[in-house]
């Protein structure tokens, strides 16, 4: 089975979003949304940690670049 992608657990995440503010649902369905909403969060959560161990790497090989840091805001 294909590991999902960064962009494709942000699109699930936004969907149970939408399904958790639209729907009526009952209590033991909005855990359930809930529950996977957070997994999916943990889950891009690795992969942003993982993506900046990658640059982090990439940056100390080549020693002419400087690590900084940089912020996602927007």
């Amino acid at each position: 089975m294909k590991e999902k992608g960064f962009e494709e657990m942000l699109d699930e995440l936004e969907e149970i979003v939408q399904t958790l503010e639209k729907e009526d649902l009952n209590l033991d369905e909005s855990i359930t949304k809930f529950e996977q909403g957070m997994k999916i969060a943990k889950d891009c959560n690795k992969k942003i940690e993982e993506a900046e161990k990658k640059i982090t790497i990439l940056l100390n090989e080549n020693e002419d670049l400087k690590e900084e840091n940089f912020s996602v805001d927007g």
